[in-house]
């Protein structure tokens, strides 16, 4: 007698048998809008996966970031959250992590005018150390290279998939003891003694500078201030008239 039974039934296949839709989209780095930081030192941007799960509407979506080498080994039934996907895990031992989960309400189809329509992966520093949090968007740990693809998830249960992105390489900043300064002509002893003229140079000038604004500004003081005037000494001098005498007798 088998008896009947309500509802879905849970799949009981073994995960090895378990498989995903795979769809037509692969994720990659933003191009729809200008961006400064497209990828920095930590951290990339990807574009979302806008009108990709559409029937799927009752999955979680996650963005899986792997190690390039780990690709073709990464298992899609190991849940987001458990230490083979923990962030704080990754690189070594964990090679794959799982983050940014979302649903389909968060991307919807078509995009709605001023819609954010990009996802920059990396961008959590507070979670990084924190094993609590073990689906942590935190800062990618080295240049890469790194690949990516957004999975969705009916519970524990694997439904759709994207492909794997191509590799993607972050940013390496060059330590100062690496430049070299053969190419340009000039030793690093001329380069050296350059700098300290020219901050002596700077420093004469500026007390150039500070003498003549005091010189202007104690000339222009003297000629601001009111003093008594000197006196000044008229000696009087009378003039001695000559008298025609012939005149002076009428």
């Amino acid at each position: 007698f088998r008896g009947c039974s309500t509802g879905s039934t849970p799949s009981i296949a073994p995960p090895w048998l378990l498989t995903a839709a795979e769809l037509p989209y692969t994720p990659r780095l933003t191009q729809s809008t200008p961006l400064e930081g497209l990828t920095t030192a930590s951290t990339f941007v990807l574009d979302q996966p806008r009108c990709v799960f559409n029937e799927y509407g009752n999955a979680d979506i996650w963005l899986v970031v792997a190690l390039d080498k780990a690709v073709s080994t990464f298992n899609n039934t190991a849940g987001p959250g458990t230490p083979e996907t923990a962030f704080q895990g990754f690189p070594d031992p964990v090679h794959a992590y799982m983050t940014l989960n979302a649903t389909l309400a968060n991307y919807p189809c078509p995009k709605p005018d001023g819609d954010i329509t990009v996802l920059r992966v990396g961008s959590e520093t507070s979670c990084a150390g924190d094993a609590t949090r073990p689906t942590c968007n935190g800062p990618l740990p080295g240049p890469g290279p790194y690949r990516v693809k957004f999975l969705a998830l009916e519970g524990s249960e694997p439904v759709a998939e994207t492909a794997w992105s191509t590799q993607i390489m972050l940013r390496t900043a060059k330590s100062p003891s690496n430049i070299s300064t053969a190419g340009s002509g000039h030793s690093a002893g001329m380069i050296a003694i350059t700098t300290i003229l020219s901050i002596l140079f700077a420093i004469l000038l500026a007390g150039l500078l500070a003498m003549l604004i005091f010189w202007r500004s104690d000339s222009c003081g003297g000629s601001s201030t009111f003093s008594k005037p000197e006196s000044v000494t008229v000696r009087r001098y009378n003039t001695h008239h000559v008298y025609d005498q012939p005149a002076a007798r009428l």
